[in-house]
């Protein structure tokens, strides 16, 4: 099973993926590290990204999610995923769950700005939320409890969704 965690850049993607990879005993990736240096550096200096300078980046984040499915391995991914197209693309057969936390702009703005040693802007904000297009069929989590709480609801969600999370360790 590939769980994609997407949401605006502060929104606990990264937080909450690795929970809930813990809890269901699979395996963890972060599609930051999937980003080239050079959009890396135009998100430090503050540069919105464009659909072509994602365009490799998704494809990877698909080469790899393709990967882990063949070798019958589930995943966690913390991923923007902010347009309905770049979903398409991380999931043409729909082939993965997308789980959308949801908050609101100020609460994610105090978070980015607390945030220390990530190289996304806070400035960007505002275009990533430009950006979002909320997804249909997702399950949605709201970001305000705390990380645990928000697992909690997640393996729920799951669970009604008819979703095997039991342990799987690979």
């Amino acid at each position: 099973m590939i769980i994609i965690v997407m949401g605006v850049s502060g929104s606990g993607k990264t937080t909450v993926g690795e929970l809930l990879a813990d809890r269901m005993g699979c395996g963890f990736s972060d599609a930051d590290d999937f980003h080239p240096t050079a959009n890396v550096e135009k998100m430090r200096a503050g540069i919105p990204l464009t659909d072509d300078d994602r365009r490799p980046w998704l494809l990877a984040l698909r080469q790899a999610i393709e990967g882990w499915q063949t070798a019958g391995e589930s995943r966690v991914i913390a991923c923007s995923a902010l347009k309905a197209a770049y979903r398409d693309q991380l999931s043409p057969h729909d082939d993965a769950v997308f789980v959308f936390l949801k908050g609101s702009a100020e609460t994610i703005a105090a978070r980015l700005n607390a945030r220390k040693g990530h190289y996304m802007n806070p400035d960007l904000l505002a275009s990533q939320f430009a950006t979002l297009e909320e997804p249909a069929g997702a399950i949605v989590v709201d970001i305000s409890p705390p990380p645990a709480v928000i697992v909690d609801d997640i393996m729920a969600r799951l669970g009604t969704l008819g979703l095997d999370t039991e342990k799987r360790r690979k």
